[in-house]
């Protein structure tokens, strides 16, 4: 349902679904627009032409246009998280009062999800937030990261840490150990999810199963696990299952096992080449060679599960840039990706005290601009070629400088 009217001399848009509740201030030009979960935490806003998007974990990010696809982010402090909390807050408050008292009359009315969802954002004050977060540390291991379209997903820590965990240019899992959830306890996670997210959960799209290696767990160990995701959820009502693959190492699934995975609802798995040029997997301490990438791929796509390859941008500068580019297009030529595939260029991003970083000064490599690492991904995609019956798979960047859960 879609409400339009006047308030405080502002166009006032309201946007309600069960899950959701968007609030649109609109006057001389600008724009406040607020979104709410189904439990009243801010979601998503834009003030000022800026745009933020708060996670589950409090943090929110900021993200703004500075010219022809070019995009600026940035974290919040503290403060500055709590004054959007606020000013959220005090909007809808003011917007209630408003409605509680007469003085704003809206028609239609505003259903019963839409004022349920608005009565619960003015209980959120500091306090509350600060609870929340508190909850969700109490529920989650730290969430790494997420594929883009995964980034509304619920997850489901099945596992903890990365199987591997060698990646140089990788430091989400250095801190944990690699564990696999027993059957009671990932039950009780489950269960301690959908207490904390409650009405926000209907707002998630699909179930991610974490963390950065969950289907290098056995087979045998893995259906259990999966039995008793269907127990708590309808699996293809919220979207299906998904989960990251590191690709090369750990227990080799057959398009059997695949196959029979499918049927528990997973739908799509993503791998993290990197690169299709070997000495450059080598040098970022990947467990394997792109060849082992290539058969895990052949064994989903068989049993009809897809994927999303990520691809590394800049890894190696430009000592390995020629081979990276034209191995990688050959790696991902013999994938046979299509219609229904994901296919991913993120750049390196490097930092002081990366391992990847030290490597890289040690070996001397002159690391590559960020026009350069562009050109790269073009460079990568000219060479690709799709058959036309199956399709081309959709292929998009991917910046983990703007993940938030």
């Amino acid at each position: 349902m879609v409400i339009l009217s006047s308030w405080r001399g502002q166009t006032l848009t309201l946007s309600t679904k069960p899950n959701c509740l968007t609030l649109s201030l609109q006057r001389a030009g600008t724009s406040t627009v607020f979104s709410f979960d189904g439990e009243g935490r801010l979601w998503t806003a834009m003030l000022a032409g800026i745009s933020y998007r708060r996670g589950l974990n409090g943090k929110i990010v900021a993200k703004w246009q500075t010219g022809h696809d070019q995009r600026e982010r940035r974290w919040l402090s503290p403060s500055e998280t709590e004054s959007v909390q606020e000013n959220a807050r005090k909007t809808a408050s003011e917007l209630l009062a408003d409605l509680k008292s007469g003085a704003l009359c809206l028609h239609p009315g505003l259903d019963s999800p839409g004022w349920s969802i608005l009565e619960k954002a003015t209980d959120f004050d500091s306090s509350r937030y600060a609870a929340d977060v508190q909850r969700y540390h109490q529920v989650y291991q730290p969430v790494g990261i997420l594929p883009p379209d995964q980034y509304m997903a619920v997850v489901l820590q099945v596992a903890e840490g990365c199987s591997f965990n060698t990646c140089t240019f990788c430091t989400f899992y250095k801190d944990r150990r690699f564990r696999i959830k027993s059957p009671d306890e990932f039950r009780a996670h489950i269960q301690a999810v959908k207490d904390f997210l409650g009405r926000g959960l209907s707002l998630r799209r699909t179930l991610f199963l974490g963390d950065a290696n969950a289907l290098v767990i056995p087979t045998p160990r893995l259906f259990p696990l999966l039995e008793i995701v269907h127990q708590h959820f309808d699996v293809e009502l919220l979207g299906g299952l998904y989960a990251f693959l590191d690709g090369f190492s750990g227990d080799k699934k057959s398009a059997r096992e695949y196959a029979a995975l499918s049927q528990f609802g997973l739908k799509r798995v993503y791998i993290g080449l990197e690169s299709g040029h070997d000495p450059l997997l080598q040098f970022l301490r990947k467990p394997g060679k792109a060849a082992d990438a290539i058969q895990a791929v052949h064994a989903m796509k068989e049993a009809g599960v897809s994927v999303g390859v990520i691809v590394l941008l800049g890894a190696g500068g430009h000592r390995f840039s020629a081979d990276h580019v034209s191995d990688t297009i050959a790696v991902l030529n013999r994938m046979n990706l299509d219609a229904d595939d994901l296919l991913y260029f993120s750049e390196l991003i490097e930092s002081e005290g990366l391992e990847y970083t030290r490597d890289a000064h040690a070996a001397a490599l002159q690391p590559l601009s960020p026009e350069e690492r562009l050109t790269q991904g073009q460079q990568i995609e000219q060479g690709l070629q799709f058959d036309p019956v199956r399709g081309v798979p959709h292929i998009s960047r991917y910046d983990i400088r703007e993940f938030v859960y």
